[in-house]
């Protein structure tokens, strides 16, 4: 069974889908407690710890953690805030280590592979300067990378438009990954209401971080989340102000603020804000602050769990901490079913 390390792990999104395309996670690294606390929680058998990586010896506290075991590929999610190419445009520059740590990691431990993930735009930051540099190092270590590729988790069976850039290298004896067709298409894909039709409306009650079902399944998708799930966790409704729900009612099923009378809905005005899912289409991006997106039906924002669903963590995945470190880690992190396409894919080349 090949190893991974997750080095920004956050909640555990790519360590899950690597789990379940058949991979033994050893260890995942960050510095968020809730966010480990969510990843022992859910990722069997492997360690969370909040190592320092900006400590030149961190390698060697991974080899300790990990009792020398192989590692077989090292998988990360660098924070895009963490690259700055600005003044002396030194890859080097001590604002860049949350990614060079995931070279040193790479040089140390020598894994078969590396998978890196980041938000689309580092495909041409810094005209592309930024892409270039990492292939060109990780070449430089032996390893041969396709074009870095910006992939859309719809494609992939989750019910979100979310595109995230990824890297992945294999050691140079092993080839060259080509990246997982897409299995979805716009006519095809996963829908809001396929993902959370079944799910309680909490409409006249806010809900208990433990609660139970009050329908089964109605889609196939339905029956893949619920399916090792006893109880109904995380689906918890955010308490409105009667003016808030007012606006929100007067937004339309897949609208925004736009569609909004004149004078309503002022507070915010930005391309996300206000906006209504529809039950027909995959959700938006999910972000961290959960308030700018609205459930395609009921008037209120998503739950926890609604967004998790978007996300594909299926609802066994529990997330620990307050409502708002919760969404917090959902937001940020990578759809598992995305990862899980990736992760089998890459099986192929080294196991």
């Amino acid at each position: 069974m090949p190893t991974v390390i997750d080095l920004f792990c956050g909640c555990g999104g790519i360590s899950k889908g690597f789990m379940d395309a058949g991979y033994k996670v050893l260890l995942g690294i960050d510095n968020d407690k809730a966010s480990l606390e969510t990843y022992r929680r859910n990722i069997n058998g492997a360690k969370g710890l909040d190592i320092d990586l900006f400590d030149p010896k961190f390698t060697e506290t991974i080899k300790q953690s990990i009792n020398t075991q192989v590692v077989d590929v090292i998988v990360a999610g660098p924070p895009c805030q963490g690259f700055s190419l600005t003044g002396t445009r030194k890859f080097d520059d001590k604002r860049n280590t949350l990614y060079l740590s995931v070279f040193h990691a790479v040089k140390s431990l020598s894994p078969k592979a590396f998978v890196i993930e980041n938000v689309k735009g580092m495909k041409t930051l810094y005209g592309g300067s930024v892409k270039e540099e990492i292939v060109r190092r990780f070449t430089a270590l032996g390893y041969r990378l396709p074009e870095p590729r910006i992939l859309c988790s719809a494609d992939y069976g989750v019910p979100q438009i979310r595109e995230r850039l990824f890297f992945v290298g294999l050691r140079e004896d092993l080839g060259e990954y080509e990246y997982p067709v897409a299995t979805h298409c716009p006519d095809s894909y996963v829908t809001c209401f396929d993902a959370l039709a079944d799910l309680p409306s909490r409409e006249k009650e806010y809900g208990m971080e433990v609660d139970a079902y009050d329908t089964a399944p109605r889609t196939d998708y339905q029956k893949y989340m619920r399916n090792k799930a006893t109880q109904l966790y995380n689906h918890v409704s955010t308490r409105h102000t009667d003016l808030v729900k007012e606006v929100i009612r007067q937004v339309p099923e897949g609208g925004n603020y736009k569609d909004l009378p004149p004078g309503v809905g002022t507070s915010r005005r930005f391309n996300e804000a206000w906006t209504r899912y529809h039950s027909k289409r995959p959700s938006r991006t999910i972000d961290t602050g959960h308030r700018n997106h609205f459930h395609y039906k009921y008037d209120r924002v998503p739950t926890v769990r609604e967004n998790a669903r978007l996300q594909s963590f299926p609802d066994d995945f529990i997330f620990m901490g307050t409502r708002t470190q919760q969404n917090r880690q959902v937001g940020n992190a990578v759809p598992p079913l995305l990862a899980q396409a990736i992760a089998t894919k890459l099986m192929r080349y080294i196991k």
